[in-house]
């Protein structure tokens, strides 16, 4: 249980910071990555500025015609001759009559690229492996259009930086996350411990409480049974009390054993003897011994084998289970005695057996349904829990129960305290079978208990150390 826990808090503290450390990661790439463009486009930016200044413009031909431009830049003494060498990394030029023909460009091949003006650069893809940052800008001499000036940078100063950045944060929060993972161990670890010791604490005062309870209740019930059969007792006052307080000391005498069983249970030294259990014969016991109860109610227990053919279920005995026939039997005797409990006179409890298959898997299924008041749906995921009461009235204290004579059911028998349907639970689960719960007010709960007819090896009989036997309440 703690080893979950810890899991879990590990995993929470290693997914939010892996989360927070992915937030930072990409903010800071995107961040790296819009400042590197943004260069790029100053870059470009400056180099038109520049190149504008330096135009040399001269006095057009006369004779040209009104729509054409009367001035016209030198390409000689503004640009020179084009570079024969051409660098991966510089920049080029391009030099666009007003008609947008091509003049003068630094490329060693024109680009066959449209004119694009705008106020930030574009990229555009010139090859499969090759990118080009470009800004395009119309240049103008008294109102009148010389050309067009295209500024090229190539891309990958800004592709080779950033995918290196890429890399770099990818391999850092990796790191960063393994550490995180480690360190949120370490320290799930630290937090659990004074828990997980404060558990352990209590787990062992209960079950040494409910040893020391065991003598002084069975002194008590025998005091009682003893004074019950003198022969001299003739007051019905007394002999009510007396009978009020057996009572009582019996229900004691059921929480201390079931304490100790949920004790064992959870400090993991609960030996199962494992064997081969007709789960028919278990269901016929245990209504065997609780027909004394339900005819005390005039409650009818009815009990239906439902057999299946033996070629859906190959290889297995009808109604055989490996498991505890010991544990098996209180499974249902608490299931069925719960049911006995809350069904009114002349009312059914209905028990079914029958084989079914789970993903291949051949398993029993047992139907405990009676017709009693009902379980909320609000309180159906409760009713597992340990000392829970779906009842208001009737609270959880043993102290309360034992102080207040009206929490007797109708039949005399005292009501339980919610750890019955909690230590069945638990007795399926040792079994790797599931529980499930079913119920309609004013018609009726019905209990699934669906067990394995094959158990898993992993959850043979344990060896427990005859020293740790020995030190069992």
């Amino acid at each position: 249980m703690f080893q979950t826990t810890r899991r879990r808090l590990a995993l929470w503290y290693t997914g939010v910071t892996a989360i927070l450390l992915l937030v930072f990661a990409s903010g800071f790439y995107l961040y790296v990555r819009g400042t590197l463009i943004e260069r790029v486009d100053d870059t470009l930016s400056h180099v038109v500025e520049v190149v504008q200044r330096s135009l040399v413009v001269e006095a057009g031909n006369v004779d040209l015609s009104p729509l054409d431009s009367p001035f016209k830049v030198n390409l000689e003494a503004s640009f020179g001759d084009p570079p024969d060498a051409v660098d991966d990394d510089r920049i080029d030029l391009e030099w666009f009559d007003a008609e947008g023909d091509l003049l003068w460009s630094t490329l060693s091949e024109p680009l066959d690229i449209p004119i694009r003006l705008g106020y930030r650069g574009e990229t555009v893809e010139i090859s499969e492996d090759y990118l080009l940052r470009q800004l395009t800008q119309r240049v103008m001499f008294n109102n009148n259009v010389l050309g067009y000036l295209r500024v090229s940078h190539p891309w990958f100063e800004v592709t080779k930086p950033a995918r290196q950045l890429f890399i770099d944060l990818s391999l850092g929060t990796s790191l960063l996350v393994g550490l995180v993972a480690a360190t949120g161990w370490f320290l799930s670890g630290l937090a659990i411990e004074p828990i997980q010791d404060s558990y352990q604490h209590l787990k062992q005062f209960t079950a040494d409480a409910s040893h020391e309870l065991r003598n002084p209740i069975a002194l008590i019930q025998t005091n009682v049974q003893v004074a019950l059969a003198d022969p001299a007792l003739d007051m019905p006052e007394q002999r009510q009390q007396l009978e009020v307080i057996e009572r009582l000391t019996q229900r004691l005498g059921r929480l201390v054993d079931d304490l100790l069983f949920l004790a064992r249970q959870d400090s993991g030294m609960l030996q199962l003897d494992l064997q081969p259990c007709p789960l028919d014969a278990v269901l016929m016991e245990v209504v065997e011994e609780q027909q004394a109860l339900a005819t005390s109610k005039g409650v009818h227990l009815q009990l239906n084998l439902e057999d299946m053919d033996a070629a859906t279920v190959p290889g297995e005995e009808s109604f055989s289970v490996i498991g505890d026939y010991d544990q098996l039997v209180r499974l249902f005797t608490n299931l069925v005695s719960n049911g006995i409990q809350y069904t009114p006179t002349e009312g059914i409890v209905h028990l079914s057996l029958k084989q079914c298959l789970q993903q291949g898997v051949p398993h029993l299924e047992v139907v405990i349904r009676d017709q009693g008041m009902g379980i909320p749906a609000e309180a159906l995921p409760h009713v597992f829990d340990r000392f829970y009461r779906v009842d208001p009235a009737r609270k959880r204290s043993l102290l309360s129960a034992a102080s207040t004579q009206h929490q007797l059911s109708p039949s005399g028998k005292v009501m339980g305290i919610g750890l019955g349907l909690a230590i069945a639970q638990a007795i399926c689960h040792n079994h790797q079978g599931q529980m499930s719960v079913s119920s309609t007010l004013q018609q009726g709960t019905t209990f699934t208990v669906m067990l394995p007819q094959q158990l898993p090896k992993k959850n043979e009989a344990k060896s427990v150390p005859l020293e740790e036997i020995n030190q069992l309440p």
